[in-house]
């Protein structure tokens, strides 16, 4: 599919609309414009949502969308004294530009911030009242009045933190094989570039964290995914698409996995690393969920066991802590390690001192304990609240299986419910989900949501499910009741 531009085709193309129609004309669905402009119903959805903010048009649940009425001439182009506006054309820069990379539309709706009286049942980061803001104030405040914090350093990061995160991973790697990156997201994107060359092949777990799937194909690979299921990704399926794709790169979540919460079973983790082993690839490990366990200790990170060097391992701080502390840490052994250094400096150079120090500081200090209990505590709290919502307000879509750790409940809708539809009915609502369909790498295999628990508290996700079930009773007549 085309998505050259989409987002503003459709935008103009529903402006256009709602110019020449009648407040309260009905305008066409998700369907009818994902199939008139080429584009995915993401991308349709998010424009639908912008236009909706500027109140330009209505989106009622199980209704449609709808022309919305105006105040006055000006919203129609016109000016106060009855002529033309002239309006800016700037459809010449999609054809300077050239396509868009696939994936663009899907993160900048993950990463949008909700807008005032919206509910966020989405989201990948700790609400601001989880997150250890006073001491890591306390640390960067620390660090910044050092003048050496502010000097140049190695490339690769501080020593210090380069071994701590090592030792996170288990022991088999060394300070010397980890390098400092400013965010998992970057460590992603360096690992791809660094590990693969454009139009190769490789293998992500199915569904999977869209930023994975966008940072892959924005380094021009070819993504394909692997079944996973409440166990964590098929050893037999993986083995098999090692070999028919030769792709000697998979990327895997084993704990907690984004966005369906699943842990790599104890039975599986010797046959996913023997598949990988015996097809000579890599297996990149994103460590993300480590310090996010709700229920029991999580197993040793993959990396820990790996005598040869297949497992490129990915740890990082910001998940756990707070959206600004944009610290991470990727290693390898050998020829892997020294390519993924070498990626980073023509990145960025290195990570500011200043925040290196920070996070040193913050992380070999007892606070940082004490924000692993606290917090441990608190996602528990939040995870079974959001559970006892559903269980009132949407039976439907109670989980089979509840993550024992992570941010996220990964819900099944029943089939016939279009999960781009609730997404844009439930936004009309004031609550803010996210849809399944973009963490698949190919056509999902049912629709789903994303619901995050961590965003929120209680009371509140209480609220949001309940705005969440006035728009899928909204849309359910349509598709039919079981």
């Amino acid at each position: 599919m085309d998505n050259d531009n989409a987002a503003a085709r459709v935008i103009k193309d529903l402006r256009a609309l709602a110019a020449a129609a009648e407040p309260g004309t009905r305008l066409p669905s998700v369907r009818e414009l994902t199939a008139r402009h080429g584009a995915s119903p993401v991308t349709v959805a998010q424009a639908v949502r912008r236009l909706v903010a500027a109140g330009l048009v209505d989106a009622r649940p199980g209704h449609g969308t709808f022309v919305a009425r105006r105040p006055g001439n000006q919203e129609n182009g016109t000016q106060e004294n009855g002529t033309e506006k002239e309006q800016p054309d700037l459809s010449w820069q999609a054809v300077a530009l050239g396509p868009r990379p696939a994936g663009e539309d899907a993160m900048h709706a993950l990463l949008a911030l909700p807008r005032p009286g919206m509910i966020p049942l989405s989201g990948g980061y700790l609400d601001e009242n989880l997150q250890p803001a006073a001491a890591l104030g306390a640390a960067l405040a620390r660090a910044a009045r050092q003048p050496a914090a502010w000097q140049r350093g190695p490339v690769e990061g501080r020593e210090d933190l380069r071994a701590w995160f090592a030792r996170e991973a288990g022991g088999a790697l060394r300070a010397d094989d980890m390098v400092i990156c400013p965010g998992g997201q970057a460590a992603l994107s360096t690992a791809f570039r660094a590990l693969a060359g454009p139009g190769e092949a490789v293998l992500v777990e199915s569904p999977t964290y869209l930023g994975a799937l966008a940072a892959a194909r924005a380094a021009g690979l070819t993504v394909i995914g692997v079944p996973a299921d409440a166990d964590g990704v098929r050893p037999d399926l993986l083995a098999t698409a090692l070999g028919r794709s030769g792709a000697r790169l998979f990327y895997c979540q084993p704990l907690y996995a984004n966005p369906h919460g699943a842990t790599l079973a104890a039975a599986r983790r010797a046959a996913v690393t023997e598949a990988v082993r015996a097809a000579g690839a890599f297996l990149l490990e994103d460590d993300y969920a480590r310090d996010l366990a709700i229920d029991g200790e999580p197993p040793a990170p993959l990396a820990a066991d790996d005598p040869h060097g297949h497992v490129v391992y990915l740890r990082s701080l910001t998940k756990s802590a707070a959206p600004g502390l944009r610290v991470a840490a990727i290693g390898a052994r050998g020829a892997a390690g020294a390519r993924l250094r070498s990626a980073r400096v023509l990145d960025d150079f290195f990570v500011a001192g200043p925040m290196q120090q920070a996070a040193l500081e913050f992380v070999t200090a007892p606070a940082w304990p004490r924000h692993r209990r606290a917090l441990r505590a608190a996602l528990r709290v939040r995870r079974d609240a959001l559970l006892a919502a559903l269980h009132r307000h949407l039976p439907a879509l109670v989980p089979d299986a509840v993550p024992r750790g992570g941010l996220h409940l990964w819900v099944r809708l029943p089939d016939g419910l279009d999960d781009v539809e609730l997404t844009v009915a439930a936004a009309a609502e004031r609550v803010v989900v996210f849809p399944g369909r973009p963490w698949y790498a190919a056509e999902p295999q049912a629709p789903h949501l994303r619901l995050t628990f961590a965003a929120a508290p209680p009371e509140v996700l209480d609220e949001g499910v309940r705005r969440l079930a006035r728009a899928f009773n909204a849309l359910r007549p349509s598709v039919g009741r079981e």
